[in-house]
């Protein structure tokens, strides 16, 4: 094995890293969405209060069918956006949740690459320095042999 036996997993990485980048910014998107809806919610409860409690002084005192029969339309009407709203927060969560599990997966995914190319290069640095072993060895005893050689013939 070569080192340049690692380039397609290099590349393989480089991909995985791209789509990871890619999911954390899918996951950032859904947590924005997400905020952006759990604050249009909160909006439109606090809106609900308010405009409660604006009409309920009002109808402390008297107050003509007309305008009671315009409040509780109106009032059901946004209670029914508040609730469409939070669906919307529900659905949001969701959509949320399942980014996270994608991003967690596109991580492990690069994690378990880099593993493979670091196995890989640990067994590629181990045979080569059982090569350079191999050869030391080899050099050595040459290098007894000849010096062997040379004290036999000096008798």
């Amino acid at each position: 094995m070569t080192m340049n036996d690692l380039e397609p997993l290099k590349a393989l990485l480089g991909q995985a890293e791209r789509e990871r980048d890619a999911a954390i910014a899918e996951h950032r998107r859904t947590q924005v969405a997400h905020e952006a809806a759990q604050a249009q919610a909160e909006q439109l409860l606090s809106y609900r209060r308010d405009y409660e409690q604006r009409w309920s002084t009002r109808f402390q005192r008297a107050a003509e069918i007309e305008v009671m029969r315009s409040y509780q339309g109106f009032m059901e009407r946004l209670t029914l956006a508040v609730e469409s709203q939070e669906r919307a927060v529900e659905h949001a969560v969701l959509v949320v949740e399942r980014a996270a599990a994608s991003l967690r997966e596109h991580e492990l995914r690069c994690a378990s690459v880099r593993r493979l190319i670091e196995r890989r290069m640990h067994d590629w640095r181990a045979g080569v320095e059982r090569r350079e072993q191999r050869m030391l060895d080899e050099l050595a005893a040459r290098s007894a042999a000849h010096r062997a050689g040379l004290a036999n013939r000096a008798f």
